[in-house]
């Protein structure tokens, strides 16, 4: 969103000023104060101390990744060693079962489509590591990779466990044309939600993220968002013709992967690189100088 720059309200308190108001404050006590409401950029002298774009708590955040990692690679060998299905139970499967949301996406097959988004998905997995090109982000490459960690940790776990708990057939089962032994088994009830385009989203997104937390003023943020957008939306879309995935399920995996790697960044956000700011002032007098930013 466009930021619009604009001085509210400034005001100078002079020495002079002082002397009137009271007489304890003499002449001689030329101070000012100024106090200055701008929606500019974030002001740029932060204090010392307060540099810092993210803030973790080890106690709290190392234990929280390796719980949801845990968790994920857990789930992992759960859903990809479902039992088979047997013949029958998939040729008993009637599209007419599925709700009507989702039910005209039922029989599309194509590896191919298959195949281009797995190329995606494992292309933009190490997405966050094109950041350590930026000497602002490579100084923080640690709490980076801590915060990355975590965003997919978070996803994985709603992956894995909706899958475990789900047992959803792909689109494909429906379809006669595909061998029934890929009909069969037991990866063949992993449709929701959709893992590719919630992994590729939380890679993609928190690339853009991070980047533009750094640097909120740069227009290579909006670039890194528009890639995140395309990448997620083309890998949705070739699992859906893949016959991987109903809508419901892209729309849910896409949701999930998106928020985790959002969320997890902003939370962590350093609550000392606020709005309000200080600085010494020496113009006319000397003083502090307030500025709170409106964004």
């Amino acid at each position: 969103m466009n930021k619009i720059t604009s001085v509210i309200t400034t005001l100078f308190l002079s020495a002079g000023a002082w002397a009137q108001a009271d007489s304890i404050h003499q002449a001689a006590d030329s101070s000012v104060a100024l106090i200055s409401f701008n929606s500019t950029r974030p002001y740029e002298a932060r204090r010392a101390g307060s540099d810092e774009v993210f803030r973790i708590k080890a106690r709290v955040d190392i234990p929280l990744t390796a719980a949801t990692i845990g968790a994920t690679m857990w789930g992992f060998s759960k859903i990809y060693n479902k039992d088979r299905s047997t013949e029958a139970e998939i040729r008993a499967l009637r599209v007419s079962d599925i709700n009507g949301f989702d039910r005209w996406a039922a029989d599309l097959y194509s590896p191919k489509a298959a195949d281009a988004s797995d190329y995606i998905f494992y292309g933009s997995i190490p997405a966050p590591l094109l950041l350590l090109a930026d000497k602002a982000v490579r100084k923080d490459a640690a709490k980076i990779g801590l915060l990355y960690l975590q965003a997919m940790g978070i996803t994985g776990v709603f992956y894995t466990g909706t899958n475990y708990l789900v047992d959803r057939y792909r689109p494909l089962t429906y379809n006669p044309e595909v061998p029934i032994g890929e009909r069969t088994s037991g990866g063949s009830r992993n449709s929701f939600i959709g893992g590719h385009p919630a992994l590729v989203a939380t890679a993609t997104f928190f690339s853009a993220k991070v980047y533009s937390m750094y640097h909120p003023q740069s227009s290579l943020r909006h670039v890194l968002y528009g890639v995140a957008g395309v990448g997620t939306g083309l890998t949705a879309y070739l699992r859906h013709r893949a016959g991987k995935h109903f809508p419901s399920d892209l729309i849910a995996g896409t949701a999930i992967g998106t928020l985790s790697c959002i969320l997890v960044p902003h939370f962590h956000k350093n609550v000392r690189n606020s709005n309000l700011s200080f600085a010494p002032y020496f113009g006319a007098g000397s003083g502090v100088a307030m500025v709170y930013h409106i964004k």
